[in-house]
């Protein structure tokens, strides 16, 4: 099946923005690049952590262009796509596929809040058909605590049982292993939890890895503990992947999206990486010092 990615971390990586808050193109494609050498099997670019809600639909799809257009294989990104209505999303879906991308992450349309199972369903039936692209893959983004409307194992039963050849998997970003566990019993699903924390437990349960915001940090790391974990190697993978665990756990006591900006910002001395743009603030250079001490107290240094 196509859609499919190695076993491995997908990262959904940062966009990182000049001090005028554009999109730095260059330094798009470079982090990219980085992150693809130092162990990702792929790249999930506009996610929760590209801050792709503060990024419009013009500057994603010149995004993704330039990360083509520098190297990067188009079979090994995941693009998210999910927006609040089905003209925008089809729009940007539709330009991932042409590009040549693996598949593509998108959300529920998650303005309107307590909506039925019955018209999520509908919103990614139409979806499917207007898209009307026979390469069209689609894993879905379950992140209830952000977007506010949740995917429930119920209906991402339903959507995948009746669209086999489209919805092929999910990212669970919803932290809740109990319902990572549920979805990794839907038969033939690809279920990726959002975080590398349980990806013991749900390598065990057939997940192929994980994608992990930190994985823009620590991808060679986690990148490893997939690797000793699929080969079987129990002892050391669990020895590993508690140092790969406490690397997450630090991070994400901050706001790990300006957090990690500011840490790359630190490693390089490109005090612009820490951009964010509004509503999010940066994370100060003092604070950012002082995770940096954090982790390196723990003998886990700042990332890659």
């Amino acid at each position: 099946m196509t859609g499919i990615l190695p076993k491995g971390v997908i990262a959904p990586n940062l966009t990182p923005f000049r001090d005028d808050l554009s999109v730095d193109m260059a330094r798009y494609v470079a982090h990219a690049n980085s992150l693809l050498a130092d162990g990702c099997v792929g790249l999930a670019p506009f996610g929760t952590t590209g801050e792709a809600l503060s990024v419009g639909m013009a500057e994603r799809k010149a995004a993704l262009q330039a990360l083509v257009d520098g190297g990067v294989d188009p079979k090994c990104l995941i693009p998210g796509t999910g927006l609040t209505n089905l003209p925008d999303t089809v729009e940007l879906t539709r330009h991932a596929l042409e590009l040549g991308c693996a598949a593509v992450m998108t959300l529920p349309a998650f303005y309107f809040k307590g909506v039925s199972d019955d018209g999520l369903y509908a919103y990614f039936a139409r979806l499917i058909e207007d898209v009307d692209h026979p390469n069209l893959k689609i894993y879905l983004y379950h992140i209830p605590q952000v977007s506010g409307v949740g995917l429930p194992v119920d209906l991402v039963r339903r959507l995948h049982q009746d669209f086999p050849d489209q919805i092929i998997g999910i990212k669970d970003s919803s932290g809740d292993w109990q319902n990572t566990a549920a979805l990794l019993g839907i038969d033939g699903l690809i279920v990726y939890p959002g975080s590398e924390l349980p990806l013991i437990e749900a390598m065990a349960l057939g997940a192929p890895g994980c994608i992990s915001a930190t994985a823009n940090l620590n991808a060679a790391a986690i990148a490893r503990s997939v690797d000793l974990i699929a080969s079987g190697r129990d002892d050391e993978a669990k020895a590993h992947h508690d140092d790969v665990r406490k690397f997450r756990q630090i991070v994400q006591g901050y706001a790990p999206i300006p957090a990690q900006k500011r840490l790359l910002a630190l490693a390089g001395e490109q005090a612009d990486w820490a951009n964010v743009r509004p509503p999010l603030l940066p994370m100060s250079e003092e604070a950012g010092q002082e995770l940096a001490r954090e982790l390196s107290d723990a003998g886990l240094g700042s990332g890659n």
